[in-house]
């Protein structure tokens, strides 16, 4: 880098290359190579490329150098090179080019002859874009121009700073003086982005003009979304209800207050340019709309204190002269729709998204729309009074139509339980896995161009929110084909699990049971207000009640353990039975011992060697007897006896081993009866410790659900506290018990020939533990599986009155995610066909374009022409591209559907 700031391998160089007698002093910094050449062949290669720049050699190093200085003349209206008879010069011979190398004077000469175009076609024919149509005196280069545009929407960098940045690449130093055009630049990037979504939206191949654009025509659509005549099927109004579902339109309605504006400038000094021909509404009604009912008294709310429904009225404008956006997005796609922004002027008022949401609801001839609104819970309830109070042109004929109301997914906590229920996607019928969080994702992407566009005028920040809107929605089309194949993928597995997992829970319900909860959900789900089955029908136990069934769970467990009678003439059953006790009763005592800690009282280690002592004499009492039934058990403990040496500390009761049937080796002689004998046992044993930890994941939510709402105070919440841990004591000891009924279990089983036991009485892990309806970690509701211990057979003859309610919640929620999940794969093998329909009506709407205007001069035509085939082309190829990728899924979808 240091050898390329001299003249490098040019140092030898003495004569230019083309022989001439003038001194090499020249190169170019934009040109390929450091060749070094003289002023004559300078001017001569750069006819082609007059924005490069030169250097001059002075002797001991390069300066920068104007080719206008040199002599270089750009003749406009005449291929470079070739001679104008009638040139004329620039205003003042004072031209200035805005590049991407950098800020240029040049030399500039119009054509002059009969034939010549107006000055600034001439501009534009060099793909020079002016700042003027009169008497242009600064241009940018389409490739700057280009450059931008793209760079804007992808770094939200400010044309403050790209301007900026493109000064400082021409002079970095301060030392030489830079012609300002910034304000030129300003308006030339408004022209070219109001002309490039004009030509976008083929309104340069109508014949009735620019003039006759209608309102939200220049939107980028959203390819996916319901469009009649466009990529719904003929009859499509008359389908059954179990099909007309999937041709619902998904809206999502948010406000953002980070985009808003100051109080600088009017609509009447910078008015839009699109004037609501894109996303935002027109300004000029909308303000007068809102002026007329504007002291209309926003109504509160009943739920939980919504600030944007209690503040709307109260939000601070002092300012500003917008407070921030509403709008309304394609739900599914997370697309910004046509017509469906519109600033806000205090906060999110009822007036401002009402105008909103039907500006959008009556550009669509569907007749079914889902609504996904934070506050839907609220803001529906006199939605259509307030309607009839609209603009004519704004109410919505609700004839034949379907509208219904939800609240996104990450907002829906935020509600009373009533409306996490009414209102909740997971649970709603024919609305797949849609989570209504469209906007929030879209803010993400937008917010960064706040710091900007809220120091600009009205029009001037409408457009560019415009502009940004359209690439955003054109980048999620281009996504499509990947984004839709990567969900119907999903879509197919998760429901396949959840399918398999329904099935697997109603095995373990009684049919009529079963039968008595299809039908109340059904009717739910047709008619919201019947009895919500996903709601609690029991009254959540008290702390007192809760405390009462410890005290006798703790009284039941204490007469078990002590009343065991060892007798001389006992059977090998109550052999059996008893040794399981006894292992029960060692774990009590090894659980009561670690839990005295370094400094327990006198008192508590009488307590402890009592028990120790007691536990002992049975154990000794236990294992004479076995030696009778179980003589191979004779040796070992001998043989344990004996390892142990006269000098160490006596084997504490706890660890005493009392080498049981499933703890022998299966070699070692054993009665197969005592096998057979543990085995029934061990089984039952099982099925009370799973019975016992489904009580206490029980009792521990009760109480904890009574101590969050009812419990106050140091004192209280103490006690409250203490009880929880005795809660998951009790829970750890029946897991314990478990443990060990199912290790007996896989250790008896090969010699007894037994299968199939694993399907029922399966490793009880600490994330199976858990509450029905309980998540963990990465799991969400239409996500989350159901713990296993609830789905054992038999689990609902228990008569308590509490798990058969949560069963049946939790069944219902269960049904709710295996329909969801397969109205998903439904859905979105519904959108693919719509996105393969519409891109291909689309293509065949550019190919009519391309005949449709017919202009004077042959040049336009053919541009004309060229540039609708291209788009028509690029719809074919993006219908191929995306055919050939969803191949599997859209030729198979009953695949798709059972894969």
């Amino acid at each position: 880098m240091i050898c390329l700031e001299g003249r490098g391998g040019e140092i030898a160089r003495e004569t230019c290359g083309c022989k001439g007698e003038e001194p090499v002093l020249y190169r170019c910094r934009d040109c390929l190579g450091v060749e070094m050449v003289c002023c004559a062949c300078v001017l001569q290669r750069h006819a082609h490329n007059p924005l490069h720049r030169v250097e001059e050699w002075h002797s001991t190093f390069f300066v920068r150098v104007s080719l206008k200085l040199l002599g270089l003349r750009i003749q406009l209206g005449h291929n470079p090179g070739e001679k104008c008879y009638n040139p004329e010069r620039a205003s003042g011979d004072d031209f200035v080019v805005v590049d991407v190398h950098g800020i240029h004077e040049i030399g500039l000469d119009f054509c002059g002859c009969e034939t010549a175009q107006i000055h600034y076609k001439q501009l534009i024919h060099a793909r020079w874009f002016p700042a003027t149509a009169t008497n242009p005196q600064t241009a940018a280069t389409f490739s700057l121009m280009e450059f931008f545009h793209l760079l804007t929407f992808e770094s939200k960098v400010s044309a403050y700073e790209f301007y900026h940045a493109i000064a400082r690449r021409t002079d970095n130093t301060g030392t030489t003086p830079i012609r300002d055009r910034y304000a030129a630049f300003m308006g030339m990037i408004r022209q070219w982005r109001n002309l490039k979504v004009l030509k976008q939206a083929g309104r340069g191949h109508d014949p009735s003009g620019v003039d006759a654009t209608s309102a939200g025509e220049c939107a980028v659509l959203c390819p996916a979304c319901p469009h009649p005549a466009k990529n719904l099927p003929e009859g499509w109004e008359d389908a059954p209800h179990d099909i007309r579902w999937k041709y619902a339109l998904f809206l999502a309605i948010d406000a953002n207050f980070r985009l808003k504006r100051k109080l600088v400038s009017n609509d009447n000094v910078d008015p839009s340019l699109n004037a609501g021909s894109c996303y935002f509404v027109e300004e000029t009604v909308y303000k007068q709309y809102l002026s007329e009912r504007g002291c209309e008294p926003q109504e509160k709310s009943t739920c939980v204190s919504h600030n944007a429904v209690n503040m709307a009225d109260t939000k601070s404008s002092r300012g500003l002269a917008a407070t921030g956006v509403g709008t309304v997005d394609c739900a599914r796609h997370d697309m910004k729709l046509p017509n469906g922004v519109g600033d806000l002027q205090k906060g999110e008022r009822y007036l401002n998204m009402d105008y909103l949401v039907f500006s959008v609801m009556v550009g669509f001839a569907v007749v079914v729309f889902n609504l996904s609104y934070d506050i839907a819970c609220q803001w529906h309830k006199k939605l259509w009074p307030r309607m009839a109070s609209m603009p004519p042109r704004l109410q919505l004929n609700r004839d034949n139509k379907i509208i219904r109301f939800f609240v996104p997914k990450f907002h829906l906590n935020a509600h009373v339980q009533s409306c996490q229920t009414e209102f909740s996607f997971n649970f709603g019928k024919n609305v797949g896995r849609t989570d209504g969080e469209a906007p929030e994702r879209g803010w993400a992407n937008i917010n960064r161009v706040a710091s900007s566009t809220k120091e600009m005028g009205p029009g001037a920040r409408r457009d560019t929110l415009d502009d940004h809107f359209s690439d955003w929605n054109w980048k999620k089309i281009t996504m499509l084909g990947q984004r839709m194949l990567r969900k119907v993928k999903e879509a197919s597995r998760r429901a396949k699990l959840h399918r398999e997992e329904l099935n697997e829970l109603q095995q373990s319900i009684p049919a009529p049971s079963l039968a008595v909860w299809k039908s109340e959900i059904e009717r739910w789900e047709e008619d919201n207000t019947q009895p919500n089955p996903f709601e609690s029908r029991v009254i959540p136990m008290t702390q007192a009640a809760i405390r009462r069934q410890l005290a006798k769970k703790e009284a039941a467990d204490l007469q078990a353990g002590v009343d065991v009678s060892l007798h001389a003439d006992i059977s090998p059953s109550v052999l059996i039975a008893s040794g399981i006790d006894l292992q029960d009763q060692q774990r009590c005592l090894a659980a009561d011992s670690s839990a005295l800690g370094q400094h327990a009282t006198d008192t508590q280690k009488t307590k402890i060697f009592n028990q120790s002592n007691a536990l002992r004499r049975r154990l000794d009492n236990w294992a004479q007897i076995q030696v009778l039934y179980m003589p191979a058990v004779a040796p070992i403990r001998a043989t344990e006896d004996a390892s142990r040496s006269e000098g160490t500390t006596a084997l504490k009761p706890e660890k005493f081993r009392l080498w049981l049937p499933s703890q022998l080796d299966p070699h070692l002689p054993c009665d197969q009866k005592l096998r057979e004998c543990e085995w029934e046992l061990r089984y039952a044993q099982a099925h009370d410790a799973l019975n016992d930890v489904q009580q206490h994941i029980r009792l521990f939510t009760h109480l904890n659900t009574f101590r969050t709402a009812n419990v106050q105070g140091q004192r209280a919440s103490t006690r409250a506290r203490t009880a929880l841990d005795l809660v998951v004591e009790k829970k750890h000891a029946s897991k314990a018990k478990y443990d060990a009924a199912w290790d007996a279990l896989t250790a008896l089983a090969p010699s007894l020939g037994k299968v199939g036991w694993t399907d029922i009485m399966r490793p009880l892990g600490g994330t199976d533990m858990r509450p029905m309806g309980d998540f963990i970690q990465g799991q969400s509701e239409g996500t989350r599986d159901i713990p296993w211990i609830w789905k054992t057979p038999g689990v609902l003859q228990d008569n308590d009155e509490g798990l058969q309610d949560c069963l049946r919640i939790e069944w219902c929620k269960a049904r709710a995610r295996e329909a969801r999940w397969s109205e998903e794969l439904l859905l979105l093998l519904e959108e693919m066909r719509r996105v393969l329909m519409f891109l291909t009506w689309q293509g065949t709407w550019w190919s009519g374009l391309a005949s449709a205007h017919h202009f004077k001069r042959s040049a336009d035509s053919e541009g004309s022409r060229a540039y609708a085939n291209r788009q028509s082309a690029l719809r074919e190829a993006m219908v191929e591209k995306f055919r050939q990728r969803w191949a599997i899924m859209t030729h198979s979808p009953s695949k798709a559907l059972h894969h």
